[in-house]
């Protein structure tokens, strides 16, 4: 898939994020869909010209219209702390989205949360598989875990991209970001090429923002061909140890990617 996108879905558009997302990707010139569950709700918070695509990411049978004819995808939805939430809704929002497109190639953007990586953290690991999901499936990725939202100070908007996921601390000392720019980062990485295949820590600096990324994003280490984990991630999560819903999963997306050659 070497084209750049136009037609974008937003996964999570009524969410903290997505909203800002809808608005930035409709900003940036792209025919922007939006997955919802209630149409008068999502019409009241989303921006005028998104169009409005009723699904839910619990039950797969809704996704085929929402992912119907799209070109990208960002998934900016998240729930709660509670592992049950994670890997019900979140985890199960992008196993569900990338089996409903059936191995149909699309530029996929995923936000999951600084602090993935942290070992023997029920919650955080079932973000992590929701990763590895995105990586087997074959799709051009850039996978952005942003620190604590809104915890910036005035002036502190540059952009700062880490690698590694070293911060781990599970509070505002990890780093901060405004939701806004999170919402930037997401929507300019479908059109960056240095940002795909990526995977990394988003947080700001003392600063005014930069105007272009692509700088950003070039410094970065792109994930190893065929690996399920980012490139300077140290993770105890072994294959063999991981739970019967993850395998399962994994196979059908690999199943997909194989079944239908990207260009």
């Amino acid at each position: 898939m070497s084209h750049h996108p136009s037609t974008v879905l937003i996964v999570g558009a009524t969410g903290s994020i997505g909203r800002y997302a809808v608005a930035e990707a409709l900003r940036q010139g792209y025919a922007v869909r939006a997955l919802v569950r209630d149409r008068a709700r999502a019409a009241r918070v989303l921006p005028a010209g998104a169009d409005l695509v009723i699904g839910d990411l619990t039950r797969p049978e809704t996704l085929g219209p929402a992912v119907d004819g799209v070109d990208a995808i960002v998934f900016t939805h998240g729930t709660t702390t509670s592992e049950r939430d994670v890997r019900d809704n979140d985890y199960a929002g992008v196993a569900n989205v990338l089996k409903a497109l059936g191995g149909r190639p699309v530029r996929i953007t995923l936000m999951t949360a600084i602090g993935t990586t942290r070992p023997r953290v029920a919650y955080a690991q079932w973000k992590l598989r929701s990763e590895r999901l995105v990586r087997a499936s074959g799709n051009p990725y850039t996978i952005v875990r942003p620190g604590w939202f809104d915890y910036n100070q005035p002036g502190q908007r540059t952009i700062v991209m880490l690698q590694g996921d070293r911060r781990q601390s599970g509070s505002p000392a990890d780093g901060v970001i405004a939701r806004d720019q999170i919402a930037r980062v997401l929507v300019d990485s479908l059109q960056v090429d240095a940002a795909n295949y990526k995977t990394l820590e988003l947080i700001a600096g003392h600063g005014p923002e930069q105007d272009d990324l692509t700088t950003v994003f070039t410094t970065l280490t792109p994930d190893s061909a065929g690996s399920l984990d980012a490139a300077e991630d140290v993770v105890d999560l072994p294959l063999e140890g991981e739970p019967e819903l993850f395998c399962h999963d994994l196979s059908a997306i690999e199943r997909s990617r194989h079944q239908t050659p990207l260009p």
